[in-house]
């Protein structure tokens, strides 16, 4: 209930009259059934505004430690967190990433929408990168529909670290459905599981604007941590 509440009556219709957004494509998003949208990862919005736009519930995967504060802090966190579809995930890997893709496919298995970021965390600087396999695996195991969407102008809207977005152009394109089930029943390909995550990487690569890496976006950020701690060290010295 809380969901419908800050869609239609608290939050979305403030969001959706102060940030203007062009967006294109909602047809393109099943009305019933199992379906994953993947997108883009550019801000902290993304996950705010996108579903603004769909009429159903949109479902998202989010790291467990948004849900685990303390105090008073840490409860809004978690009751806002909940309240916009996201689901508590643990990844650190290993035991935890099977139980997170048991999490979405019982998304799917009730016959809603669930969004993933193939690249797995926000790209540190614009670009699009290399797609992580588990979004193929959970893909082939659901069996459903996947409708591309991209995010154009979320990341200088609000920056890494901005505290509020700024009144700037926010464009969202739902490209058309993807069928991956030819590949029904190879989800233990490994080959199956990256070609697949490679066609989605290229629809969303065709639906937007950005520049492609095919890179991990968090090797990226490890590097730019690492970059920017041995700046600091010399300052230091």
């Amino acid at each position: 209930m809380m969901y419908w509440i800050l869609k239609y009556v608290l939050l979305g219709p403030v969001l959706r009259a102060v940030y203007r957004t062009r967006v294109t494509g909602r047809q393109n998003i099943p009305e019933h059934g199992p379906v994953v949208i993947v997108g883009n990862h550019l801000s902290v919005i993304d996950s705010f505004f996108m579903p603004l736009y769909v009429k159903r519930r949109v479902n998202f995967l989010a790291k467990s430690e948004y849900f685990t504060g303390k105090g008073v802090a840490g409860w809004v966190t978690r009751v806002f967190m909940h309240a916009t579809g996201q689901i508590p995930i643990d990844r650190s890997g290993g035991k935890a990433s099977e139980a997170s893709l048991n999490t979405g496919l019982s998304v799917l298995g009730r016959g809603d929408v669930l969004a993933l970021y193939p690249e797995g965390t926000r790209s540190p600087d614009g670009r699009l990168y290399r797609g992580r396999t588990g979004v193929a695996r959970m893909i082939l195991e659901a069996r459903c529909p996947v409708v591309p969407a991209v995010m154009v102008g979320s990341r200088e809207m609000m920056p890494i670290g901005a505290k509020i977005p700024k009144r700037t152009p926010l464009e969202i394109h739902f490209g058309e459905p993807l069928d991956f089930s030819r590949f029904a029943g190879m989800d233990g390909d490994r080959f199956v599981l990256r070609a697949i995550t490679d066609q989605i990487m290229i629809a969303l690569d065709n639906l937007g604007n950005q520049e492609y890496a095919d890179i991990y976006a968090s090797t990226v950020r490890a590097q730019y941590a690492q970059e920017q701690a041995e700046r600091e060290k010399a300052l230091q010295q």
